[in-house]
């Protein structure tokens, strides 16, 4: 007899430098696969699948990660406190579940978000990075302008097809809608680069950041990432650049009586063929 299950949101962070990216992969280390094995564990499962918001690339970085999981309902206790503690026992040092409860009704951690935020910190200072924070900044060799950047960010903010910025995969559409794209210095040396969209296509994150770092030291006019964006198909010109510095920060979900409802027409509107998206 099938035992009744229960859905599980769990909020996690970690430190993406030395897994293979998120998805899990034969004879490689990722964030899903030490998740699921410790689940597993502490659950007393034979295993345990989990799905993410955002699916995160080989070196990206997360504070805000949300995870599902259904498992059976006999398993939970507690509301997750119990298992919280257990599974700061077994997860390693760069993987922490930092709430484990059960998700409301419809909600689905993939398909129900409103919109997903990723910070990128870049540092343009002559000498390079900060020995302590090199896993968390990128480092530009050249002075960068955000005003510059901010004037070429505000041509690509909207609903577009980002196909320019993005890998395609088949039967996968590259339409999005891009909330928020914006620079700020935050000391001398160091800016934050906040990209928000209602989802993310492969490689967009660090291919937008590439093209306005260009526009930041110079090497392209300001009008340029929108002139790449109109012409609707890859261009080899944008740099994708590394994923040191590019942090998932937020995932953001509505109401709780309007999660099945919002799960429901992003189906409808883009199915995308991998559990999550890639920055």
């Amino acid at each position: 007899m099938d035992e009744t299950t229960v859905r599980i949101r769990l909020d996690v962070a970690y430190d993406g430098t030395d897994f293979s990216g998120w998805a899990t992969q034969p004879g490689r280390r990722t964030v899903q696969g030490e998740l699921e094995a410790a689940l597993a564990r502490v659950l007393r499962l034979p295993e345990v699948s989990v799905t993410c918001a955002g699916r995160t690339d080989a070196g990206v970085h997360a504070r805000g990660q949300v995870v599902q999981a259904d498992v059976p309902e006999r398993t939970w206790e507690d509301e997750g406190e119990r298992v919280l503690r257990r599974l700061a026992g077994v997860l390693p040092r760069d993987v922490r579940v930092r709430a484990a409860r059960v998700a409301p009704p419809g909600f689905d951690a993939r398909f129900s978000p409103l919109f997903r935020r990723y910070l990128y910190r870049v540092s343009d200072a002559p000498y390079g990075v900060d020995p302590l924070l090199r896993r968390d900044v990128l480092w530009h060799r050249s002075p960068l302008d955000a005003d510059r950047m901010n004037a070429a960010a505000e041509r690509l903010v909207g609903e577009h097809d980002f196909a320019a910025f993005c890998k395609k995969r088949e039967g996968a559409t590259t339409i999005r809608a891009l909330l928020r794209l914006e620079w700020t210095r935050v000391d001398e040396h160091l800016l934050h680069g906040t990209v928000q969209a209602d989802a993310f296509c492969h490689n967009m994150v660090r291919a937008l950041v590439g093209a306005l770092l260009a526009v930041g030291d110079g090497r392209r006019d300001v009008d340029w990432p929108g002139r790449v964006l109109g012409a609707g198909v890859r261009d080899s010109s944008v740099h994708v650049v590394g994923p040191q510095g590019l942090s998932l920060e937020e995932v953001r979900y509505p109401a709780d009586e309007e999660l099945a409802a919002r799960a429901s027409t992003t189906r409808r509107v883009r199915e995308l063929p991998c559990r999550g998206h890639t920055a």
